[in-house]
C-alpha cells in the first residue's frame, strides 16, 4: 500500500519533459500536434531539428551533431524534471544512439518511444540504400525499383483492429479517446536557437544519415537502456520488419502497431498515436 508520504511525494513528483526528434528529409515541423497535446496534458515539450533539417539546414548531418542537438534540448527544459524521448524513423534511431550513452544529460531520462525504426541498421541493406541515395544525388532515376518494392511488403502486412498495445506476454491493452491536436505553425516552439519553417533537405542528407548508421546496431542500443522504451509503428511501415527482435531486446519493453498507418504513424494517424503518447509518458513517471 502506497503511504500518503508517498502519495504526496508522487503528486508533487514534476511531468517528464519531452524532446521530439524526427525523421529524415522532414524537420521539427512534423511535432505540432504531439507537442499541442502533450502541452495541454501539462508537460513541457520542444521539438529539435537534427543537422541538415530545418534551422539547421547549413550544417551536414552527422551522429555526434545529432546528439549535440539532442543535448541542447534537454537541458532547455526543467532541470528538476526527467526527459522522455519520442523519435520518429532517423530521430529514432538518434534516440536509441543517444540514450543508450551515459552522460549527465541521459541520466535524467525516464524514458524513449521510437517509431519506423525496428529494422537494425548494421549491414548490406543500409550499404545498399546508401548506394541508392548517392544515385539520386547524382541524377540517376533509381528510386522507382525500391518504391515499389516497399509498397509490395507494405501490402502484405496484416492489419489488426486497434491501435493495440503488445507486451511480451502478449496482452493487448487499450486506451481512451484523446482529443484533436492542430498547433499554429507559426507559433510552434522548437529547440534552442531554433524556428520551425517550410523546407525539406535533398538526398545528399540520405548518404550522409545511412553512413553514420551503417556502423552501428539498434538493436545494441535498445539492450543498453535501462529505462522503458515503447515502440510504435504504423500497420502499413515497411520498417517493421525486426520489431519482434527489439521488442525483445528491450529490458521494459512495449509494441505498439496502429492500424491503416505507414512510416509517418505520428501524422498518418494522430489521434491514435498521441493516445499511444499519453499512455507511454504515464508508464515512464511510474519509473
Amino acid at each position: 500500500m502506497t503511504s500518503p508520504d508517498q502519495s504526496s511525494h508522487d503528486a508533487r513528483a514534476p511531468r517528464p519533459g519531452v524532446v521530439f526528434v524526427h525523421g529524415m528529409r522532414t524537420s521539427s515541423a512534423i511535432w505540432e500536434q504531439q507537442l499541442e497535446h502533450v502541452r495541454a496534458a501539462g508537460h513541457e515539450a520542444v521539438a529539435v531539428d537534427l543537422p541538415a533539417h530545418g534551422a539547421l539546414r547549413d550544417a551536414r548531418f552527422s551522429m555526434p551533431g545529432a546528439f549535440d542537438a539532442l543535448d541542447d534540448a534537454a537541458a532547455s527544459l526543467d532541470p528538476a524534471a526527467p526527459v522522455a524521448l519520442v523519435g520518429l524513423s532517423l530521430g529514432g534511431y538518434t534516440s536509441l544512439a543517444w540514450a543508450a550513452r551515459r552522460t549527465p544529460v541521459t541520466d535524467r531520462l525516464a524514458g524513449v518511444l521510437v517509431s519506423g525504426c525496428t529494422t537494425d541498421p548494421r549491414g548490406k541493406p543500409v550499404a545498399a540504400y546508401r548506394e541508392l541515395a548517392r544515385r539520386v544525388v547524382a541524377g540517376h532515376a533509381a528510386v522507382r525499383t525500391a518504391g515499389r518494392s516497399s509498397l509490395a511488403w507494405a501490402e502484405s502486412v496484416r492489419q489488426a483492429g486497434g491501435p493495440w498495445l503488445l507486451r511480451p506476454d502478449g496482452a493487448r491493452l487499450r486506451g481512451p479517446a484523446s482529443a484533436p491536436g492542430g498547433a499554429d505553425l507559426r507559433t510552434l516552439t522548437v529547440a534552442p536557437g531554433q524556428a520551425a519553417g517550410p523546407y525539406r533537405p535533398g538526398w545528399d542528407v540520405v548518404t550522409d544519415a545511412l553512413s553514420h548508421l551503417a556502423g552501428r546496431s539498434s538493436l545494441t542500443d535498445v539492450r543498453a537502456l535501462e529505462v522503458p522504451v515503447w515502440f510504435v509503428n504504423g500497420a502499413r511501415d515497411t520498417m517493421r520488419l525486426e520489431e519482434q527482435r527489439h521488442l525483445a531486446a528491450a529490458r521494459d519493453g512495449a509494441l505498439v502497431v496502429v492500424p491503416g498507418a505507414g512510416h509517418d504513424v505520428n501524422t498518418d494517424a494522430p489521434d491514435a498515436y498521441n493516445r499511444v503518447l499519453t499512455r507511454a509518458l504515464g508508464d515512464f513517471a511510474r519509473v
